[in-house]
């Protein structure tokens, strides 16, 4: 017990101190500048948290440097964008009934309503404590499952359970993304293949890289995420405003003029609804590739099945505004669960996380960070610690920092917002398109890291035009050296038998898990293989 205490401790003070003892309050103003960044990206059409982390991630390396000391503010500016982007999603949907997400889609449900009754103020009231209520649930779960959770992996995992564990959740990923299991498997193919161009393990030169010499290094993940993700969108939103070449109407809101107050009263009538949501989206975050999509949609349908009120859910009840945050904003932290202590990734905003860890510094996310190895003071060596579990420590202060600043500013700051939904969508895509030219050059160098995002942002764009979900891609290029090293690693350490995987009982539960998984997709789907 002494010894968590002690981490937990060493990871508060890596926050605000340097290691000589100084002031270092840096990760704590990213965490607020993320915040307050992502909020007002969350309000603007167009654009969503995962973009402000992709465009953001590179201008912070250029800023912070690759050192260790660069993890934590790094870290905490993308965490505040995480968390600020979901309350800021609530406001253009509640003001001017135009969401930029399915999830906040729902929330125009109740909350356009109560807008039109002169109660938009209120509505954004509920939608904000709502959503931090169900992160800061969603945070106290993560706190808790990430280390036990990681320890037990730890403990019972080796080379071949922690890659047949990688092939269930691209498995599952492929299964519930999308309405095809086929092409959620091909697309998942796909983007492993294309993440094994480069340099073997083995050393044994290039691969895959038809002769074209700066490929023998690999595709810059950075690159080819935001092609993947945010030129895919920008080629999108090109065709959509081609198509339309219509004036973008100024967007109408209702003036508020009715009872706006927000108190204990509906503090306490909203509670249930909260608190019944925030287990939903917590449940459904630490399952990989889902989404808050379905939480929304669950907590929406739960609140309305229980709902005996007056005013029905759909016609300006304030419990649908917090039944649909609270389980969106809760999937936020519990998809990190799966992320801190296995490295595998459940959404769009964890991917950036990952990249973060993976650019700069050498902190890993995975099982070894929570090792709660002795601190021994060694002279002539100085400390020795396990410095992963104090950087996790720290990352679990800056989302508790995040939601103390979203409790504390982001309510007065999502008021003011509302001019944000009036930009005109003709604006953002050129815009978006030189930034993520721009941070793509600063961060990969050079001309081919703007052709390989260029040829990444087609196959996102047609990805799309097929109907076809980007996750599994996404996780599939992700994913694909770490698969390719516990192979490699199994292989070796089994003596080079080509049935390692399949000997193993536990690899076999995940394999069979996997097969199990992916063919009743296909049945509820109804596919034809």
């Amino acid at each position: 017990m002494e010894l968590t205490i002690d981490y937990i401790f060493r990871g508060i003070v890596s926050v605000f101190f340097t290691p000589g003892g100084a002031f270092f309050w840096i990760p704590m103003v990213m965490v607020f500048s993320g915040l307050l960044t992502g909020i007002i990206v969350g309000a603007t059409p167009g654009l969503n948290g995962p973009f402000a982390m992709a465009i953001a991630l590179p201008v912070l390396i250029s800023v912070f440097g690759t050192g260790n000391e660069a993890v934590l503010p790094i870290l905490g500016f993308l965490i505040g964008v995480m968390k600020g982007a979901t309350v800021g999603g609530a406001v253009p949907a509640i003001l001017f009934n135009t969401p930029g997400t399915p999830e906040a889609y729902i929330t125009t449900l109740d909350g356009y309503p109560m807008t039109k009754n002169g109660q938009g103020l209120k509505a954004l009231k509920t939608a904000h404590f709502s959503s931090v209520a169900g992160d800061s649930c969603s945070d106290m779960a993560l706190f808790i499952a990430a280390p036990t959770l990681a320890v037990v992996i730890e403990r019972i995992l080796n080379f071949p359970e922690k890659a047949a564990l990688i092939i269930l959740s691209l498995s599952f990923m492929a299964a519930v993304s999308g309405r095809s299991v086929t092409k959620g498997l091909m697309t998942g193919a796909f983007g492993m293949l294309l993440a094994l161009i480069g340099t073997t393990l083995s050393g044994y030169g290039a691969r895959m890289s038809f002769g074209v010499t700066p490929l023998g290094n690999g595709i810059p993940l950075t690159s080819a995420i935001l092609g993947v993700l945010v030129l895919g969108e920008v080629f999108m939103a090109i065709e959509e405003l081609v198509k339309n070449r219509k004036t973008n109407a100024v967007l109408q809101g209702s003036t508020d003029s009715k009872d706006n107050s927000f108190g204990w009263k509906d503090i306490s009538q909203l509670l249930p609804t909260i608190g019944r949501s925030a287990a939903i989206g917590t449940a459904i975050g630490t399952l990989p590739g889902i989404g808050t999509t379905l939480a929304a949609t669950l907590g929406y349908e739960t609140g309305r099945n229980r709902c005996k009120d007056k005013i029905p859910f759909g016609k300006g009840n304030p419990k649908g505004i917090a039944a649909t945050e609270a389980a969106n904003s809760a999937v936020s932290g519990a998809n990190l669960i799966p992320v801190m202590s296995l490295g595998i990734p459940g959404n769009f905003a964890a991917v950036f996380l990952i990249l973060a860890v993976d650019s700069v510094g050498d902190f890993t996310f995975g099982p070894q960070v929570f090792r709660f190895t002795e601190i021994k003071e060694i002279e002539g060596y100085g400390t020795i610690i396990n410095k992963e579990l104090v950087m996790a420590f720290g990352i679990f202060t800056l989302m508790a920092l995040g939601n103390i600043f979203n409790w504390s500013v982001g309510r007065y700051v999502i008021r003011s917002l509302g001019i944000l939904a009036r930009i005109p969508k003709t604006i953002t895509p050129p815009l978006v398109l030189l930034i993520t030219f721009t941070a793509v050059y600063a961060q990969d160098g050079g001309f081919i890291a703007i052709w390989i995002t260029l040829l990444f942002g087609l196959i996102g764009y047609t990805l799309r035009r097929l109907d076809i979900s980007l996750l599994p891609f996404v996780i599939g290029f992700i994913l694909a050296p770490n698969l390719e090293d516990l192979i490699r690693g199994g292989f070796s350490a089994s003596g080079g038998d080509p049935l390692f995987l399949i000997k193993s009982p536990l690899a076999m539960i995940f394999l069979t898990i996997s097969i199990i998984v992916v063919f009743r997709s296909f049945i509820s789907k109804k596919e034809t293989l």
